[in-house]
């Protein structure tokens, strides 16, 4: 029996998509027979509300339409008109932690009509999508709070005040770092209007190292280099040579990360015949360590606290989720995205960090817009599902590598989203003797066997 969690927390499209396939869980319980329009096939579950927070209450199944087409159909229609700014049904994100809709009923009327609402349309007049007017929320916070602190501690500095500003910083850390996933991805946030466009090429320069992030090193590793290999044989941030659910080769993986990145990737891309690339990621992580280094001599104390806590904490955090992002692996078919990643429905990932939950979706176009995530995933369920792609709620990524180095498989199954025939039919330990499958290393031999042709391939298009 599947137990499906739909946390009142969750985005608007989570909760959709979440209850879409939980119904189609259900379903298969209640009519083994075959589905229509590629539903799941077999087994079943229960759809649960948390009952331990306020306004949780556990109810059994989900809403029903005679007819699964019809019920994807509008459900997708939905999702699309919550992203769609000429659709009524519209609604920009403001803030991360909550809806806009929700906040007529928790705002004052005045405040809400004559404060808010005027913001969100100045905002919109900035933000590159008008959806995003969280954006431009984040980057008034940054400006209003980090960046006067952290001058502030230069001028003056006491050890209270650099120990909040870092718990500060930790807070926004992870919402910040994928602000600049979706800048680095899309060439921006903001408008492409002379001033604002200036201002969104500068402000990563002043932010990023306050944030932990080297300035570029985010932009050469992950669009020019990991997005090209995608966690192949090339990929530096790769996890198909590691036994994946071993400490010690999890800590291997984050150390030469955090120690060697400086000099692994200009040296990747001059293995790649890509001599300029690897001129400016070197010039960048170069120049960055110098000017650390630099204004530690000058002022020790809060260059430690503003600049080298913050970049000791982002390196390590990343490798970590990047972990639990690649950790489980298909052993058929690792050069498939459907099958080297997976996708989260959870409250940190999507409602916090701008949908990084949906990770295959994100490798399968890395250009999609962060909003358009759950609506791809539900347009093509069945290609999910046929693809056996592994879909997991109520569980972050962070978790996910504790879990994994933990040998916790029966928690990571009892927190698996099952789509299609083949998982549904599972039971949780045969669930959890799949995942324990997936962390398997791969030899040399299998990797040239896997990865041969699409290697052979890259070289011809060269």
């Amino acid at each position: 029996m599947d137990s499906i969690i739909i946390s009142p927390e969750l985005p608007r499209n989570d909760v959709l998509l979440l209850r879409n396939l939980a119904d189609d869980i259900q379903r298969c319980q209640q009519n083994p027979g075959p589905p229509s329009n590629g539903s799941a096939k077999s087994s079943g579950g229960s759809v649960k509300h948390d009952s331990s927070a306020p306004g949780r209450k556990a109810v059994n199944g989900t809403a029903g339409y005679d007819d699964l087409s019809s019920r994807d159909e509008r459900d997708l229609a939905s999702m699309k008109a919550l992203n769609d700014p000429a659709n009524q049904g519209f609604e920009p994100t403001v803030f991360c932690s909550v809806d806009l809709q929700d906040l007529s009923s928790r705002l004052h009327p005045l405040i809400y009509r004559y404060i808010l609402l005027p913001y969100v349309r100045w905002a919109q007049g900035i933000a590159r999508h008008p959806s995003d007017v969280v954006m431009v929320t984040h980057l008034i916070l940054y400006f209003t709070t980090s960046v006067p602190s952290a001058i502030w501690l230069f001028y003056h500095f006491t050890y209270l005040h650099g120990i909040v500003h870092f718990i500060m910083q930790f807070y926004y850390l992870g919402t910040y770092t994928l602000m600049m996933h979706q800048h680095i991805h899309g060439g921006g946030v903001l408008r492409k209007q002379p001033l604002i466009h200036l201002f969104d090429i500068a402000f990563p320069y002043i932010t990023d190292p306050l944030m932990g992030h080297t300035w570029n090193t985010y932009y050469y590793h992950h669009v020019k280099h990991h997005h090209v290999e995608g966690n192949g044989p090339d990929d530096l941030s790769s996890t198909i040579r590691y036994q994946r659910d071993n400490v010690w080769h999890f800590l291997h993986y984050v150390g030469r990360f955090y120690f060697l990145i400086w000099l692994d990737l200009p040296l990747y891309f001059l293995r790649k015949d890509r001599p300029t690339f690897a001129v400016k990621a070197a010039f960048w992580e170069l120049f960055n360590y110098a000017t650390l280094l630099t204004l530690f001599r000058l002022n020790s104390r809060p260059t430690f606290f503003v600049f080298i806590l913050p970049l000791m904490l982002l390196r390590a955090g990343l490798m970590v989720g990047n972990w639990g992002q690649h950790a489980l692996v298909d052993a058929d078919e690792p050069d498939s995205d459907y099958r080297s990643s997976i996708t989260l429905i959870d409250v940190p990932s999507n409602r916090y960090c701008f949908n990084d939950g949906y990770h295959t979706s994100h490798h399968l176009n890395p250009r999609r817009h962060w909003r358009d995530h759950p609506v791809h995933f539900l347009a093509n369920k069945q290609t999910y599902s046929s693809e056996h792609a592994l879909v997991f709620h109520n569980i972050d990524y962070l978790e996910i590598t504790i879990r994994l180095l933990l040998h916790h498989y029966e928690h990571l199954a009892r927190c698996m989203v099952p789509i299609g025939e083949r998982q549904i039919k599972m039971t949780i330990e045969q669930r959890a003797a799949m995942l324990q499958r997936c962390t398997r290393r791969f030899s040399e031999d299998e990797i040239t066997e896997k990865f041969g042709g699409a290697v052979k391939a890259k070289a011809k298009a060269k």
